[in-house]
């Protein structure tokens, strides 16, 4: 299985001001979330990390380098990973944008929600599945991939793949460098380690080896008995 982390950016400003962000540039990492993008690349130290995908907003950037900079690999951007985009609301402040009555369907039936000159929900959903289906398919399956992305996003991802209806993915909490663990298998088999997690990580245990089995078979003796051999057993 490909296991893909998927970490959310560090805390900045604009979360605590309550106001959207979106696409906008210029938006950095505070000290805080500075502190905590370093503490997800100590926890993520430990694994054989092949490589690092971002959104390619600055938050984003800078949390991945952080993480990018204890694997002496690169940053790979891609627009498939950045954060909806929220149209004529973005900038805005939530007090005033829930005063809205679209902000009844964001809350209880996002699959309904197009944001005014902007995003669907459903079409974030896809967007991001999609660009986590192809990075799987792009990976061996024993490979440990990072991708760092936004709330939202990595919610609605992560409601895909636990089969939960994105009228409900805002039931999850992606609080701000936590860390999320999906297993994929081409196969297609999905396993959904651990979500919005800070604690320390550790690599997924190696596959076991297969043993050849041991075939046994019955031989009847000289005397008419029957006898037990190890068919792999030398004569």
């Amino acid at each position: 299985m490909t296991t893909i982390l998927l970490v959310r950016h560090g805390e900045n400003d604009w979360v605590k001001k309550h106001r959207l962000a979106g696409w906008i540039e210029g938006i950095h990492l505070n000290e805080n979330g500075r502190q905590q993008a370093a503490a997800a690349a100590e926890r993520l130290a430990p694994l054989p990390v092949k490589a690092i995908y971002s959104s390619p907003v600055l938050r984003c950037r800078e949390t991945a380098d952080l993480i990018a900079n204890t694997f002496d690999l690169p940053v790979n951007l891609l627009d498939s990973l950045g954060e909806v985009r929220y149209g004529e609301w973005e900038g805005k402040k939530i007090k005033k944008l829930a005063k809205k009555k679209e902000w009844f369907t964001v809350q209880f039936y996002p699959s309904r929600m197009q944001f005014p000159g902007g995003d669907s929900l459903r079409g974030v959903q896809i967007r991001g599945v999609e660009a986590i289906e192809a990075l799987a398919q792009n990976h061996e399956d024993q490979d440990i991939i990072v991708v760092v992305s936004h709330a939202d996003l990595i919610k609605l991802v992560l409601a895909y793949y636990l089969g939960v209806h994105i009228d409900l993915f805002q039931r999850l909490i992606v609080s701000p460098a936590s860390v999320s663990v999906l297993n994929l298998a081409r196969n297609g088999v999905v396993r959904v380690g651990r979500i919005n997690d800070d604690g320390p990580l550790q690599p997924p245990p190696k596959p076991a080896e297969k043993k050849k089995k041991t075939k046994a078979k019955t031989e009847k003796s000289d005397n008419g008995q029957t006898a037990v051999t190890d068919s792999n057993t030398n004569s």
